[in-house]
């Protein structure tokens, strides 16, 4: 009995993506600072000083946009709020892409 191609291509693909995570290996270890971004906004520095406690401070995005998730200060995905039991979480929505000219590994 033969493989069917896309079965053939789906292994072929799995045993790529297991070395590229071998070759990467020692590196699982090392840590990166992971972001979380609400939103973005633009004030003058004298709005700056002139804040309060309780001052709102107006962001660009709207109510329910994803959140920018960012490491080590690149965009990686997209996520919205998700708590369990009591901690506070990000529920990934969508990875980004990298940037043209930028191969995955």
């Amino acid at each position: 009995m033969s493989s069917s191609p896309n079965s053939s291509s789906s292994s072929s693909a799995a045993k790529t993506a297991t070395s590229v995570l071998d070759q990467f290996a020692s590196l699982s270890d090392v840590t990166c600072e992971v972001a979380v971004v609400l939103g973005t906004g633009r004030m003058s520095v004298r709005e700056c000083l002139y804040r309060t406690p309780k001052t709102i401070i107006p962001l660009e995005q709207l109510a329910g946009s994803d959140l920018h998730v960012r490491v080590n200060g690149v965009l990686i995905a997209h996520g919205e709020v998700a708590i369990v039991d009591d901690s506070t979480n990000i529920r990934l929505t969508s990875i980004v892409a990298p940037p043209s000219g930028e191969e995955a590994a």
